[in-house]
């Protein structure tokens, strides 16, 4: 199977026990921690902070992800670097000065991305990839864990994994959004290398064991790969 990066999201997990949860996914074999950092404004729902990363970064050794469904980006991004991500993704929705922004988060030191919603067009990225590490396909509307894939995200990832080959540029691709085994094996074969994880793949409810799971889940999807 080609590149398989694991990024469970924080908001999935039981808050309520978040060292052992943490280190239960760092046992399992995560690459990194993926933080939905939410104002109730850009989306519909408020989620997370500062002091959830910095507790993190305390619990466990993976990389902390930062995610930015914010308006005003700008505003916080040396606070979350300070709070322990190497890791910053921003909207291209929300940033009116994206490259000054992507540049910033690179000059701080950590390794910047950018996110685009369903609804808008790729061309909006056209730009920015050669700034980017990493680029963040949203294959369901920002904002709630459980939502069904948009069926239109694979074509996205088709055309966005075809732009940046042709191009040779260093990005890869992330996908958030319903990453079941059927969906990430499909998106995998169409270059898709990061998955964000939550509810429809790896967080089952309390008591979920995460050593077990994990593994599972990726050898579900090296199966499936040569099925779709």
């Amino acid at each position: 199977m080609s590149k398989f990066i694991s990024a469970p999201s924080v908001m999935c997990a039981n808050l309520a026990r978040l060292e052992e949860e943490l280190q239960a996914l760092e046992a399992a074999g995560a690459d990194e921690l993926h933080f939905d950092i939410m104002d109730g404004l850009f989306v519909p729902n408020y989620t997370l902070g500062f002091d959830f990363i910095k507790a993190a970064r305390r619990s466990c050794n993976l990389p902390c992800s930062a995610h930015l469904m914010i308006t005003q980006p700008e505003k916080y991004i040396q606070r979350f670097y300070e709070a322990g991500c190497r890791i910053i993704t921003i909207h291209v929705e929300t940033s009116v000065h994206a490259h000054r922004l992507l540049t910033q988060i690179r000059e701080l030191g950590a390794s910047p991305g950018i996110a685009i919603n369903p609804a808008t067009p790729l061309t909006k990225l056209d730009y920015l990839l050669p700034f980017v590490d990493r680029v963040l396909v949203m294959t369901v509307d920002p904002g709630y864990a459980g939502q069904p894939i948009l069926p239109t995200a694979f074509e996205r990832v088709r055309i966005l994994h075809e732009n940046i080959q042709y191009y040779k540029y260093n990005a890869n691709i992330e996908v958030d959004g319903n990453i079941t085994v059927a969906n990430a094996a499909k998106l995998s074969r169409l270059g898709a290398e990061i998955f964000v994880l939550g509810t429809a793949s790896i967080f089952k409810g309390p008591g979920t064991d995460y050593v077990k799971e994990l593994p599972a889940f990726k050898a579900a999807i090296a199966v499936e790969r040569h099925l779709v």
